[in-house]
């Protein structure tokens, strides 16, 4: 598959079925996607969320994507031309990734033609929601795979089934 980055935002703090959280569930998945295949990482960060708890969170994460809101990150991607594989992860708000993702979408859509794209969720009861529709719109040209998903409550102790995905995927 050549050389990869896994890209994604993680949300540490107030959690829905986890609690608080030190490290983010999605966080955690692209932490092991490195480990197991050598992929390098570019997290989406923002402080717009930070110390909010679980239910204002959502509500401000449902007006953002109702209003297109694109909220800026922190730091620049590396040269996305030179990755032959892009792994793509979020956790799931309101049927898709959180619209700071779609920042990054926007500035970074032709860099993937050509590339394969990989999108990934962590959820608890979304699955991929509306994730690969919307990273396929972004990335015209781009081979988009299928996805993945797993509950954040299961990310900690469920390693086995990233490595099984992986491996589906020929890594």
């Amino acid at each position: 598959m050549g050389k990869s980055i896994v890209i994604f935002f993680s949300h540490a703090g107030d959690n829905y079925a986890v609690g608080n959280i030190e490290v983010g569930n999605t966080k955690i998945v692209a932490d092991y996607i490195s480990e197991i295949i050598g992929a390098d990482q570019f997290e989406i960060v923002t402080h717009k969320y930070d110390g909010m708890a679980y239910n204002p969170l959502i509500q401000l994460a449902k007006e953002e994507a109702n209003k297109g809101e694109l909220p800026p990150y922190e730091g620049e991607a590396p040269n996305l031309t030179e990755y032959d594989t892009v792994f793509i992860g979020g956790p799931v708000w309101w049927g898709t990734y959180p619209q700071v993702m779609f920042t990054f979408f926007k500035k970074h859509g032709g860099d993937l033609k050509g590339k394969t794209v990989i999108p990934f969720t962590t959820h608890e009861g979304s699955g991929l929601a509306n994730c690969v529709e919307d990273v396929k719109a972004a990335f015209a040209g781009a081979n988009v795979t299928k996805g993945f998903s797993i509950y954040g409550h299961e990310v900690r102790s469920e390693k086995a089934k990233v490595e099984k995905w992986l491996n589906g995927l020929g890594f």
